[in-house]
């Protein structure tokens, strides 16, 4: 089972081009676990990558969430082999899947849809990343401040000192930026392509 990624930048006609940029983080960080062919541009604002990895499947949908600024569609399926080389050249179920997926995004109530052969399985995924959307659209910077510290590991204590706040506003930083179900909704996500619900 193969996840490809199509992502369109939205309201592109009235900002600039932010592909590059996007690509830059996708694709120089380390390597993503399971990254079968490297993001790329396919046409005009759009990218697209192909994974084998649920988890960091989820991980880059997250990341595009966070920007709020793209269409994500997540399509789930076989793919042609041999992958060629690149990613733009691929082809098969997933690809077409992905194709769906960022259009529905255009017309959903969150940025992000899921299509893959079991219809009802794609929703329950889907489902959870509308969840997961919800909650991240709210949080604030200093929220994500917080989040970003505790997937780094820190304690709550060490968060306290780095931020120059106290332990239990960290605590009280941590739930209204609902990090706790971001991360519950992560490992379902996951969990559930993992599971091959959606395929």
């Amino acid at each position: 089972m193969v996840f490809v990624l199509t992502v369109d930048q939205r309201d592109s006609r009235s900002t600039s081009d932010l592909v590059p940029e996007l690509l830059n983080s996708l694709n120089r960080r380390p390597r993503l676990p399971g990254l079968l062919r490297k993001f790329e541009r396919t046409a005009g604002d759009e990218v697209q990558g192909v994974l084998s990895e649920a988890r960091a499947t989820i991980d880059v949908i997250v990341e595009l969430l966070r920007a709020d600024v793209w269409y994500v569609g997540l399509g789930i399926g076989a793919v042609t082999e041999p992958l060629p080389r690149s990613t733009r050249a691929g082809s098969g179920a997933a690809f077409v899947y992905a194709r769906e997926a960022v259009t529905r995004a255009k017309s959903s109530p969150h940025p992000v849809n899921v299509v893959g052969p079991d219809v009802r399985g794609a929703e329950r995924v889907e489902t959870v990343l509308w969840l997961m959307a919800s909650v991240l659209r709210r949080r604030s910077e200093r929220g994500w401040a917080v989040a970003d510290l505790l997937s780094e590991g820190l304690t709550r204590r060490e968060i306290g000192v780095k931020l120059g706040i106290s332990q239990s506003a960290v605590t009280q930083r941590a739930q209204a930026a609902g990090f706790a179900e971001e991360q519950r909704g992560r490992a379902l996500a996951a969990d559930l392509l993992d599971a091959g619900d959606a395929a």
